[in-house]
């Protein structure tokens, strides 16, 4: 009997619990419902629904003229909801209906497989009720507009269950041209699926402009881990802005051009042209070219804005120092000690040695005499440094050039409280060694003197623009109002303009127009190896028309060791002539034309053709002509006694007319309406005729002309 109690004491104790326990359970469950509902409804939400950022068109960057220099182009990702109720109504019918049709359209498009392979893939997946099949990627604007039209597709989203997701791509329309400086826009998935944008240039400096505002869209989970847009969930993008720049296409066609062509034929390790308008301060065009190891040249770093010891350009500095401070004018006398100097325990040695002793001091600029500009420094200026450096700071030589260009380097101007300060650095200094500037700072100092000593800021972008309208205007901004006195400023042109005329850069001349400039040769370090491989960098500044400057130019190239040629009369000074010659020649009109003396022409000559013909080149020529056809509109040129004169040439339709001297259109012109049928050899004016002049003709008869120069 106690056993049975006891049993039934621990049945009821163990019910008691259940019911306990079964209580405990449903408050919960009541107040999870109830307390804790929105939490955890949205804590499943976050699990299936989450917000995708949604790209901004990235803002395109324009040329002066408006044209493309780096855009977005979009692409598409194409996917199929399988599961779509459109695509699924009546079991199937509309998918079963065209999907044979549209099969054979991709097919059609794509040309990758054949129809029946594209019907059988989706089907498969339409059996599967793939929520989130991938049928392509990267597909076109073309192709997309295409694909909309195509069957099934063409019946909407919701009936055809096809996914358009857009993106975008970074192109430039003009491939290479400014590349570096324009910086296209580069993105990467790093390991963890991130993906990293790395900008260089423009499209770093004005990324918060360029790339707008990122959008939101809501997207649900569905099986196998994908994730499908929720229609209208979508929080707009806001477009970004455009950059309209100073950019000249053509100048920067014909500026990298003119570098490349040198930089292929001396084999140079990298090189930099930059050209600036002189009274604005407007970068025309900045080309950047390295050699990579196939040996091709790329845009691969931005050296105009990458210092380096600038060599000779930089002794228009030095002289710029000494006139101004008023120790020597042009006619002073200096001796460059035949092209060699000692200096303590180290020897100045002049590039050239021409064996001079007694010369100018514009002679020692013309001749770019190294001794000469460390001699008028150590003179001048070994007791005062300080007031040289002045006249460096007064250039702007300690700051960064405002360009507004991820990557500048800031100079390296050493002074005497440096350790690196000795004895030799104030007099290498004047031949522009111990220093550190970039080409962008250099082409500063010498459009200033082409701009009546007026500095202007370089810059690269003319507006920012939102739909086609500016919103933000950049003008012109003066740095220094003046480098130096009106005085200098003369002596510095005329050593310039003789740098052309008597001195380095000679053999550049040229006779429609005048320049003026100065050569650099810098030996340079090779890393460890020090200046053992004989490396030279070349350069070449100045500007053109010199009686009215419009474009400042620099063109700085570093050699490969032991190069052949590497003077920088020889290497950089070419390519700033046919800079120059270029843009010189878009311009004839307003460019003072030289006289040209007429002279007699004694040769024999004869042409044939259209008498209106001539007569308007010799009236455009206003040269005189003696019209002896009697009005015939078919004539025969000749020189008769030193002047052209017109005669009749008799032309019948039953006879072969005398073609030989006529140009090809009107040869043509004339036989074919004599009903002949005419066949054409060579190039040129017509030389020979295979039916001779006078004989008889009949229609559809056969006419060989022979051409040639």
């Amino acid at each position: 009997m106690e056993i049975k109690k006891d049993i039934l004491w621990r049945v009821y104790l163990i019910f008691l619990g259940i019911v306990v326990f079964s209580l405990v359970i449903l408050g919960k469950a009541i107040y999870i419902q109830q307390a804790e509902g929105s939490y955890w409804i949205g804590l499943s939400d976050s699990l299936h629904l989450q917000y995708r950022e949604m790209d901004a068109d990235r803002g395109t960057i324009y040329s002066e003229d408006g044209s493309m220099l780096s855009s977005s182009i979009p692409f598409f990702d194409i996917r199929i909801d399988f599961a779509a109720d459109g695509l699924r109504e009546k079991n199937g019918k509309r998918f079963n209906t065209y999907v044979d049709s549209l099969s054979a359209s991709l097919a059609g498009m794509f040309h990758d497989k054949p129809a029946k392979t594209y019907a059988k893939e989706l089907k498969a997946a339409y059996k599967k009720k793939e929520r989130y099949y991938l049928l392509k990627r990267n597909v076109s604007f073309r192709q997309y507009q295409e694909i909309r039209e195509f069957p099934l597709v063409n019946q909407g989203r919701n009936k055809s269950g096809f996914i358009f997701e857009d993106k975008e791509k970074r192109m430039a329309p003009y491939g290479l041209l400014a590349n570096r400086t324009i910086g296209l826009s580069r993105e990467y998935v790093d390991e963890s699926g991130k993906t990293i944008s790395k900008n260089v240039g423009l499209e770093k400096a004005y990324d918060s402009l360029l790339k707008g505002v990122t959008g939101k869209r809501l997207v649900r989970r569905i099986s196998g881990g994908s994730y499908v847009p929720i229609e209208g969930s979508e929080i707009e993008p806001i477009n970004g802005k455009d950059i309209l720049t100073t950019i000249d296409v053509n100048i920067q066609d014909i500026t990298e051009q003119a570098l490349m062509k040198m930089m292929i034929s001396n084999e140079a390790e990298h090189g930099t042209a930059i050209v600036m308008e002189v009274k604005t301060g407007k970068i025309k065009a900045i080309a950047n070219l390295g050699r990579q190891s196939d040996g091709s040249y790329f845009e691969d770093m931005n050296y105009a804005v990458t210092k380096s010891e600038p060599g000779s350009t930089f002794k228009l500095v030095t002289m710029l120092s000494v006139l101004e401070d008023g120790y020597v004018h042009l006619n002073d006398k200096v001796n460059i000690e035949g092209g060699v100097w000692r200096v303590g325990t180290r020897t100045v040695y002049d590039s050239e040695q021409r064996g001079l002793f007694d010369v100018t001091v514009k002679q020692a600029f013309e001749l770019s005499s190294n001794v000469g500009m460390a001699k008028l420094m150590t003179q001048y200026y070994y007791r005062q440094p300080q007031s040289f450096l002045n006249h460096l700071y007064r250039l702007r030589l300690d700051t960064l050039t405002g360009l507004n260009l991820p990557g500048e380097t800031k100079p390296v101007i050493p002074t005497p409280k440096s350790k690196y300060w000795s004895a030799p650095t104030l007099p290498w200094m004047g031949f522009g060694y111990n220093l550190s500037l970039t080409p962008m700072h250099t082409l500063m100092i010498y459009n200033a003197i082409a701009n009546n000593g007026k500095m202007m800021k370089p810059y690269l972008v003319n507006a920012i623009m939102k739909d086609g309208k500016i919103i933000e205007e950049y003008e012109p901004t003066t740095l220094v109002e003046s480098v130096c006195k009106e005085s200098t400023l003369v002596q510095l042109k005329e050593c310039l303009e003789g740098v052309v005329t008597n001195g380095t850069a000679k053999a550049l001349q040229q006779p429609l127009y005048d320049f003026a400039g100065k050569t650099g040769t810098a030996l340079v370090a090779n890393g460890t190896r020090g200046y053992a491989d004989h490396i030279y960098q070349s350069s070449f500044a100045g500007y053109f028309p010199a009686t009215d400057p419009q474009y400042s130019c620099i063109v700085v190239i570093k050699n490969k060791p032991h190069a052949r040629v590497y003077y920088g009369g020889a290497v950089a000074g070419p390519v700033f002539r046919e800079i120059a010659d270029k843009l010189y020649s878009r311009n004839t009109a307003a460019h003072q034309l030289y006289a040209i003396t007429e002279k007699t022409d004694s040769n024999f000559y004869a042409w044939s053709g259209w008498k209106a013909d001539y007569e308007q080149v010799f009236n455009s020529m206003k040269k005189n002509f003696r019209d002896s056809a009697k009005g015939s509109e078919w004539t025969n040129v000749v020189n008769n006694d030193f002047q052209p004169t017109a005669r009749e040439l008799a032309i019948s339709k039953q006879a072969m007319p005398a073609v030989q001297g006529m140009g090809l259109k009107d040869a043509i012109f004339l036989l074919e309406n004599m009903k002949l049928k005419v066949v054409v050899r060579g190039r040129g004016k017509v030389k020979a005729q295979s039916v001779t002049a006078g004989a008889k003709v009949n229609k559809g008869q056969v006419v060989v002309l022979e051409l040639g120069a």
